[in-house]
């Protein structure tokens, strides 16, 4: 008796047609390549979103560190602060509303009950902002400032990387006196921008690579391997999207009207650094600071995008560590390869150096200033430098500031040195200066001392003056 064969149920791979290593019983270790591949390196390449024009749209690739980037985007939404300035009721009168941060609106428009904006801590996710920069004292009006902010801190390092004019003298400890001229100053708030040759070019290669391995895996039905680079590469590119909306902006506060001018000293032991300008260039420096501003009708609804980026994000993580073990050898080295490209290129953003990146970008902002350094042998030289550089109304207060010495051969010659630059006079000295009955010996050796340091720093002046005047012949 014949008996018909029952056919059989196979399951089957959701990857109907054989790929090169399909009999291969090799698997790779997803966790580890999660944890070689995702880390800081990829905030880099969000960090750079607002540093280069239009690079949000450049974000379409299959990053690693998914889960690190959405533990930051999670800070970035928690830091945020919706704020509006200008408002409009229903008969069109507007009517301003109080707020916690800085102030910055934008115009009403017709037909609008206002325009809200969301302001975030940049420092929480980039870390452009929150380094505390040296000492200032303004010599006009009088104000000090005992801790300024992040851009005097990289304005001073600016400075100290620049070559100076050694002065000829008395060496003990030098001390560098930069004199810089601001001749440009910025408005309240100036978009930031940084250029760099050829970064455009080299974004594309992530790019590609990844929609490359993405359709390798789509030609051979590898559905696992490509709906995961395909999410990363979607996740990736919203996510520089939304924070590729906010403005990157320098910002400064507006100085009251009828200032003086805002010269002034800035720095500490080795590197002092003398602003002169308006009052409004010098806050630039002083005072400024990096921000990010998001601008919409609704901010809450920013602050909602950036939330689901971070849910995105995480997901991602979670898909990679589930799903690419269900993947055969060779869907597996195509998701390798798509997070290897990406990692390098995050690794070459991440090796920019962060500090020349914002320096340029003050330098910049502030109209390329004009920067000379001098190098003086002591800090008494440097003093006179200052003083004789600034020309202030009350040197006295700020010799004492800045060396605040009082013995008796000190008090000489401050008195001596004060009362010559308050007439103009050359400071040349000779023996009737430090010559005193009533000085010890050594008292009027030390004076003697002083004298030739003031009087080598009066010299490196007028090196400085014919600098100037375009004549390098020293008086």
């Amino acid at each position: 008796m014949y008996i018909p064969r029952v056919a059989e149920l196979v399951p089957r791979s959701l990857a109907t047609e054989p790929s090169p290593f399909d009999r291969t019983k090799f698997v790779l270790n997803s966790s580890g390549v999660a944890g070689i591949l995702g880390g800081e390196e990829a905030i880099s390449s969000i960090t750079m979103v607002h540093v280069f024009q239009d690079w949000r749209w450049l974000g379409w690739y299959n990053s690693p560190g998914s889960y690190i980037m959405g533990m930051r985007f999670a800070r970035l939404a928690r830091s945020a602060v919706p704020t509006s300035r200008k408002m409009v009721d229903d008969n069109g009168a507007k009517q301003d509303e109080q707020t916690d941060k800085l102030e910055c609106g934008v115009p009403s428009r017709p037909g609008n009950k206002g325009i809200q904006q969301m302001q975030t801590d940049l420092a929480t996710l980039f870390e452009y902002d929150g380094r505390k920069g040296p000492k200032f004292k303004a010599i006009h009006s009088g104000t000090t400032i005992h801790e300024t902010g992040h851009m005097a801190s990289l304005f001073v390092m600016e400075c100290a990387e620049l070559e100076g004019t050694l002065i000829n003298g008395r060496h003990t400890q030098p001390v560098s006196v930069t004199i810089a001229t601001l001749d440009h100053a910025p408005d309240a708030e100036v978009p930031a921008r940084w250029a760099e040759p050829g970064t455009f070019f080299y974004a594309l290669i992530p790019i590609c690579v990844s929609f490359g391995t993405c359709g390798m895996c789509l030609v051979y039905l590898d559905w696992y391997a490509f709906s995961v680079i395909l999410f990363g590469i979607f996740v990736n590119g919203i996510s520089c999207l939304a924070i590729g909306s906010g403005t990157f902006l320098f910002t400064h506060p507006e100085p009251a009207a009828g200032c003086p001018p805002g010269d002034g000293i800035l720095g500490g032991e080795e590197d002092v650094v003398i602003l002169k300008g308006k009052e409004r260039a010098v806050n630039a420096v002083t005072r400024g600071r990096f921000s990010l501003r998001f601008w919409a009708k609704d901010a809450i609804r920013c602050i909602i995008y950036v939330k689901l980026c971070s849910f995105l994000l995480v997901i991602q993580s979670i898909a990679q560590l589930a799903l690419i073990p269900q993947c055969p050898l060779f869907g597996q080295l195509m998701f390798v390869l798509s997070l290897s490209v990406s990692w390098l290129y995050n690794l070459w953003l991440w090796s920019f150096d962060r500090d020349k990146v914002q320096r340029d970008i003050l330098m910049d902002v502030l109209g390329t200033p004009t920067l000379r350094k001098f190098v003086l042998g002591t800090r008494t030289s440097m003093v006179v430098f200052v003083l004789l550089a600034l020309n202030p109304s009350d040197p006295k207060s700020i010799m004492d500031d800045l060396l605040p010495s009082d013995t008796r051969a000190w008090q000489k010659w401050k008195t001596t040195v004060v009362n010559r630059l308050r007439k103009s006079t050359p400071l040349v000295f000779n023996q009737s200066d430090w010559h005193d009955s009533n000085l010890l010996v050594d008292e009027e050796e030390m004076l003697k001392t002083l004298f030739g340091d003031a009087e080598k720093a009066y010299h490196g002046f007028k090196l400085y003056e014919s600098q100037i005047l375009g004549n390098l012949s020293v008086p």
